[in-house]
C-alpha cells in the first residue's frame, strides 16, 4: 500500500500585512506571505544566502487569529500542505500558482513584538470541521 504525504512546514518573517476577505459564503480567508532563507557555505568557506517567499493561505478561524495577530515583520511557524491553483487571465493564457495551505500557525514574536492585544500564547490549529484554540495553562505540564 503506497502512501501519499504533502506536508509543508516553515519557520520565517511575514513580507506583507495578511490581506483579509470574506468568500461569497461568508467564508473568512486571509493571504499573506512568508520569507525563508536558505544558508550554504560555498566552494571558498564563504557563507551565501538565498531568500525564498512563499504564498500562504489560511481559512475559517485560523484566519481570523492571523488577521488580529500578525503583521509584516512577525516571525511565524506555519505548518501545511501544497495546494497549486490554476485559472485563465483575460488574455486566455492559463496562469498556475503555488500555495500552502495552512492548517497550523504558531506566532513566534515575543509579545512586545505584536500588535497591542495580547497575542495567543499556544498553538493555535484548524482541523477540518473542528476549530479550537489552546491555551497553554490548561495543559498540565
Amino acid at each position: 500500500m503506497a502512501i501519499d504525504l504533502n506536508k509543508v512546514m516553515l519557520i520565517g518573517n511575514v513580507t506583507r500585512d495578511p490581506e483579509s476577505r470574506t468568500t461569497p459564503t461568508g467564508i473568512n480567508v486571509v493571504s499573506l506571505g512568508v520569507a525563508t532563507n536558505f544558508v550554504w557555505k560555498d566552494q571558498q568557506g564563504q557563507q551565501q544566502r538565498r531568500a525564498e517567499f512563499h504564498n500562504i493561505v489560511v481559512w475559517r478561524k485560523l484566519a481570523d487569529i492571523v488577521t488580529h495577530y500578525v503583521k509584516k515583520g512577525s516571525r511565524i511557524y506555519i505548518e501545511g500542505r501544497l495546494q497549486t491553483r490554476s485559472w485563465d487571465d483575460q488574455s486566455g493564457q492559463k496562469r498556475y500558482k503555488t500555495e500552502i495551505v495552512a492548517d497550523n500557525v504558531i506566532l513566534l514574536d515575543k509579545k512586545g513584538d505584536t500588535p497591542a492585544s495580547p497575542a495567543p500564547s499556544a498553538e493555535t490549529q484548524a482541523a477540518p470541521g473542528q476549530e479550537q484554540e489552546i491555551n497553554v495553562e490548561d495543559i498540565p505540564f
